[in-house]
């Protein structure tokens, strides 16, 4: 066990990193539309000064300058070279203590070497010494996308992600349950089993299921009975509630299709800040109402939605863009 926890993201955040599309040529005719819908979120999270400082992450510095003049007051920008935006996944994952605060460092291999893209391997040791925080380096593969937690030691994952023999294959549950435990001060673990159809994420959990309070967690239900993902949401209620956990459902989006194939779109993909929450949308009927759901669990906070077509054409969303530096 470790003296430092990963705070729940709906803990105070002194600062958001927000990664900023910034190659031309993964995101083709997507990259003007992705950033407007990346700078809407940005906006949204700094809510005129009232939420948390906004730092927009820029792989150059003709894309910085794009991001400067974009976001204007709402963001600061950096720069540090990267190969795509997913920073909940490449960046270090900020854990507290008696101590203080450190930068949790883990390896990364490009979601089990699927799009391998330079600088992603070492902007999380890049922003974790910007910090100012000690840095603890793990040595083993582990993305942020794949652990949602309530702040009290309590964790959600998925067995398709973290049981994955393309990221560890020499780590086995009990290996993985200790490693999060000394990392990240994960005492329990519910385990769920996949993640939504053709993530590339092999089924990160903060597209699937999130903490939403102590002990209390988010699931989607089926938009209907065409919902490509049904079976999944039905195992995971299962599961968290045998494990014990109340269970909180909101409206799922459906069956989302671009280019005839099925995405992997969800609302669960809410960033948490500290004025506001910010919900993807993706133009289907449930839109609206997955935000008065999410908006009844966090009644102090501002529930906005915004679309993220864009954004999703390069296999994510809000959460996968951004990862807190909570306060101390």
């Amino acid at each position: 066990m470790t003296e430092y926890r990963q705070p729940a993201e709906w803990a105070h955040h002194d600062a958001v990193w927000i990664g900023f599309p910034s190659h031309a040529e993964l995101w083709e005719d997507d990259i003007e539309p992705a950033r407007g819908e990346v700078i809407e979120f940005a906006r949204a999270v700094h809510a005129g000064g009232r939420g948390e400082r906004v730092i927009l992450v820029a792989a150059d510095d003709e894309s910085a300058d794009r991001a400067r003049e974009l976001a204007g007051e709402a963001a600061e920008v950096i720069v540090e070279p990267f190969g795509d935006i997913w920073l909940r996944d490449s960046a270090p994952i900020i854990v507290t203590g008696p101590a203080g605060r450190a930068a949790a460092n883990f390896g990364f291999n490009w979601w089990g070497g699927k799009y391998e893209l330079p600088g992603d391997e070492s902007v999380g040791a890049r922003l974790a010494e910007r910090t100012g925080h000690p840095v603890r380096e793990h040595d083993w593969i582990f993305e942020g996308g794949a652990i949602d937690v309530d702040g009290t030691g309590l964790g959600v994952t998925t067995e398709q992600c973290l049981l994955n023999p393309n990221r560890n294959p020499d780590l086995d549950r009990a290996a993985i349950e200790a490693r999060l435990a000394e990392g990240l001060g994960v005492d329990r673990l519910l385990w769920l089993g996949d993640g939504l159809a053709n993530d590339h994420t092999d089924g990160h959990v903060d597209n699937l299921a999130r903490f939403v309070a102590e002990g209390t967690i988010a699931i989607p239900e089926p938009a209907g009975a065409d919902d490509p993902n049904a079976a999944v949401y039905a195992d995971a209620r299962a599961r968290a509630e045998a494990f014990g956990l109340k269970v909180v459902g909101i409206p799922s989006p459906g069956a989302v299709e671009r280019d005839g194939e099925i995405i992997p779109a969800s609302y669960m993909n809410f960033y948490i800040g500290n004025a506001a929450v910010v919900v993807p949308l993706y133009g289907t009927p449930n839109d609206e109402a997955a935000v008065a759901a999410i908006a009844a669990l966090f009644p102090t906070r501002a529930v906005v939605g915004f679309r993220a077509d864009h954004i999703l054409t390069g296999g994510g969303s809000f959460h996968c863009i951004s990862q807190q530096l909570p306060a101390a």
